[in-house]
This record gives C-alpha cells, structure tokens and sequence, in this order.
C-alpha cells in the first residue's frame, strides 16, 4: 500500500526545490532587463538565453501547477483515483510519477486523443 504521507513529503520537498529554482531563474530574468550590449552578437546570446529563461520558467509553473494539485487530492482524498474513470491510479505508477492524475489506461487514451 502506498505511504500517503510519504508522497505528500516527496511532493513538498520537489515543491521546495522547484519555488526555489523558479525564484533563481526570475532573478536572471530580470537581469535581462539591463540594456543590451552593442555588440550584434553579444545582443543575440542574450536574446537567445532570455528566450529560455522564459521557457524554464513557464516549465517550472506546470510543474508546480501539477505539485500542488497532487497535494489538493491527497487533502481531498482523491489521490490514488483516477480523475477520469475513478479506479485506482496505480502503487507504481504514483511512485513513478506522484502528479499523476489518471490510471495508465486513461492517460494512454487521452495521449491517443491528443495525436
């Protein structure tokens, strides 16, 4: 049987380590709104290394968005169903993937729905 507490554990200290990586990829973004070098090239790195930043950091929000709604059905006591079709979500699969929100059968078909 799957330890709730311990996912719960697992869940906020992921949370922790990503808020914090979040907060160190916004203080590079926002050093990104110094003025730009003159030199063309230098000017189209730090174009470039904005364009992730932003990326990383619309990456690291899904990812919390996700953490944090694993802890709302945990609270709930929904986290070890499927949202989809309320059966049992899977020891292995959670301990695999803690976000996750659907059995293996639901989320095969919802990737076959999406191609």
């Amino acid at each position: 049987m799957l330890d709730i507490e311990a996912a719960r554990a697992e869940l906020n200290t992921r949370k922790r380590e990503l808020s914090d990586r979040q907060e160190r990829v916004s203080r590079h973004t926002r050093h990104r709104e110094d003025p730009l070098p003159q030199d063309f090239a230098e000017q189209a790195v730090e174009l470039e290394n904005g364009e992730t930043l932003v990326a990383l950091d619309q990456e690291l929000n899904q990812e919390l968005k996700k953490i944090d709604r694993a802890l709302a059905r945990i609270e709930s006591g929904d986290y070890l169903n499927c949202e989809s079709c309320g059966e049992p979500i899977g020891e292995e699969r959670l301990q695999a993937l803690p976000t996750s929100v659907q059995c293996i059968d639901c989320a095969s078909e919802a990737d076959q729905q999406q191609n």
